[in-house]
């Protein structure tokens, strides 16, 4: 998860909303992102989209079976879809989302029933400094700090 909060700070100096995520499969990291939305222009360039993307193409193929997604945040809707969808067996995340958060937070995508696939989901891992990077963000941008308009 440090390896996410890295992410995440690098996020933050780049203009981007702090979130970071890592895959790490049979102990070895094969990929790293952090959200590049304001960068790319891109709604669906969030962390955790593009470490599962490099996944596939590290790994090549979009199975990810015994891969863990380590993130900074909950994921939202589209992320934790693209979770399950990729077949990854655990996400690890630090701070939850009561709003947009779908793997137990506002909803939980990964127990739908039906699913062929079930995505194990372990919360709370150095949630108070990934609370704490996240708030401090948004307090930066309020007071317009943070260069966005």
């Amino acid at each position: 998860m440090q390896l996410a909060f890295n992410e995440a700070v690098e996020a933050w100096q780049a203009g981007e909303v702090p979130i970071g995520a890592v895959v790490e499969c049979e102990g070895r990291v094969v990929a790293s992102a952090h959200n590049q939305v304001e960068t790319l222009q891109d709604p669906t360039a969030h962390a955790e989209m593009l470490a599962i993307t490099q996944t596939a193409a590290a790994l090549g193929g979009w199975r990810l079976e015994g891969c863990t997604l380590y993130v900074t945040k909950e994921p939202c809707p589209m992320c934790a879809g693209a979770s399950v969808m990729s077949r990854l067996s655990r996400v690890i995340y630090g701070v939850g989302d009561s709003k947009m958060g779908f793997l137990g937070g506002a909803s939980s995508t990964h127990l739908v029933p039906g699913l062929n696939h079930r995505v194990q989901v372990v919360a709370g891992v150095m949630q108070d400094q990934c609370k704490a990077l996240l708030q401090a963000f948004f307090q930066a941008r309020r007071a317009g700090e943070s260069g966005w308009n």
